[in-house]
């Protein structure tokens, strides 16, 4: 006969089921998912998932995972979920925006003089960006010019009830510079467009002009959009301008380091 040893043990309890788990226990292994398995898989799991899922505890602590949780905004912040979608996604929706790809994902909307082109910095009698990762810009002419890039939310993944129900703030920012020995003229236009292309909201400053014997610093423009209407599908940027002396070649004004991103409302 085999010895007790050979023997099969005794079934043991049934183990615990990841269901019997406590809520943070379950609330701190989701939080390691992904959002979109999040929404798309484990909230149709069951009852008890779907309940987890829609916690604010477990969009607060994926917020701390991933660096986008501020104690500053604790008590300000009403939806966590939605706060990190839209931290995850924020990114420049600008594409190519240091001149790094040519003219690449740019619309040539003016073209005259000697036209647009691409130089390094900091150019003739020019200055370096603050920023040291910049290394390019593009530089207009003797006649206006002028480009722009047309960016559709949906593409870039902000969904239309996002858009029109939370209105997260867009940021719109844009570099520019004159050189030393020449004046120039800088314009900047952004606008909200609905599905149609209709203007729900524009950000037009007046023309900057610059001087002749300037200190061809790199100056920043800035523009946050705040509560605009809800139907906003595309957003459309356009800068540049020229020089104020037409003299032959790129003394105009140089450009670079554009950008627009999205994000949660800022206090």
């Amino acid at each position: 006969s085999r010895s007790a040893s050979a023997r099969p043990r005794s079934s043991r309890a049934a183990m615990t089921t990841i269901g019997d788990l406590p809520e943070d226990v379950l609330v701190e292994l989701l939080s390691l998912l992904p959002a979109r398995d999040l929404l798309r898989a484990c909230r149709l799991v069951c009852r008890q998932w779907r309940y987890v899922v829609d916690l604010t505890t477990l969009w607060k602590r994926k917020c701390q995972r991933e660096g986008f949780y501020i104690q500053s905004l604790d008590r300000s912040v009403s939806d966590w979920k939605t706060f990190y979608t839209l931290c995850h996604l924020k990114r420049n929706l600008i594409k190519n925006p240091r001149a790094e790809e040519n003219f690449q994902h740019w619309k040539i909307d003016k073209n005259e003089g000697d036209e647009w082109k691409i130089e390094s910095l900091p150019g003739d009698h020019g200055r370096e960006m603050p920023d040291p990762k910049v290394q390019k810009y593009f530089v207009t002419s003797f006649g206006p010019c002028l480009k722009s890039q047309l960016i559709s939310l949906q593409k870039e993944g902000y969904w239309n009830q996002l858009m029109d129900e939370k209105r997260p703030e867009i940021v719109v920012k844009d570099w520019y510079a004159a050189r030393y020995d020449c004046g120039c003229r800088y314009e900047l236009t952004v606008r909200l467009l609905s599905e149609d292309y209709l203007v729900l909201e524009e950000f037009q400053p007046e023309p900057v002009v610059i001087e002749q014997w300037s200190d061809a610093l790199w100056r920043e423009i800035s523009h946050t959009f705040r509560n605009y209407p809800a139907g906003v599908r595309y957003i459309w940027f356009q800068h540049g301008g020229q020089d104020t002396q037409f003299w032959s070649g790129w003394y105009g004004v140089r450009v670079t380091n554009s950008s627009i991103t999205i994000g949660p409302q800022t206090l």
